[in-house]
């Protein structure tokens, strides 16, 4: 028995060292592997950190553009509105101008605006009442022979008149005299307000 023990015993330590080599090498192996993977997901991290970088980066530059552009939309509409504010104070200021002032700026209007110089001026009640004759007179005598009248009729309107000559009407409302002017002017108003 001694013999067949002795080779028992050679064959287990034999496979004893094939297993542990074997082990080893797996060992090794797995570890390898472990490692590139390590490694692989290291690297796939970073690189998923550094895209979430730029990626951040990116939102916060669009974010801060959009609030420039929002702020720049804003500011916009403060100045139109302070345009269009002060293009109303200029109609408030055509609307009280004094009766002298007025009637000559009216007659002026006229003049400038009559074609035939027999149309009838039309104007708000109040200065159909207050101011239509002289106004009616003194574009009269500035167009040496006119023969405009004075129209019974009444349109609601702030100041100015509506030439009207049959089918023809020229409109010379302050209303829409103040906003034909904003249409050319208003970039020239927002320079003197903004500079």
């Amino acid at each position: 028995m001694n013999g067949i023990e002795k080779l028992t015993q050679q064959i287990n330590a034999d496979a004893q060292v094939e297993i542990d080599a074997l082990l080893a090498e797996g060992k090794a192996k797995a570890e390898a592997v472990a490692a590139e993977f390590a490694q692989r997901a290291e690297k796939a991290a970073a690189d998923i950190l550094a895209k979430g970088e730029i990626a951040a980066a990116q939102r916060e530059e669009r974010l801060v553009s959009m609030a420039a552009m929002e702020g720049r939309k804003e500011l916009l509409a403060a100045k139109q509105d302070m345009v269009g504010k002060a293009f109303d104070l200029a109609l408030d200021k055509l609307c009280a101008l004094p009766q002298d002032e007025y009637v000559a700026l009216l007659a002026k209007l006229a003049v400038g605006a009559s074609v035939t110089g027999k149309e009838q001026m039309i104007f708000n009640r109040q200065d159909h009442d207050q101011v239509g004759k002289a106004v009616v007179d003194a574009a009269n005598a500035a167009l040496s022979g006119g023969k405009m009248t004075l129209s019974e009729q009444t349109q609601p309107m702030r100041g100015g008149f509506i030439l009207s000559d049959g089918d023809v009407e020229v409109n010379c409302a302050f209303e829409t005299l103040v906003r034909l002017q904003r249409g050319e002017i208003s970039g020239e108003v927002a320079d003197i307000l903004f500079a």
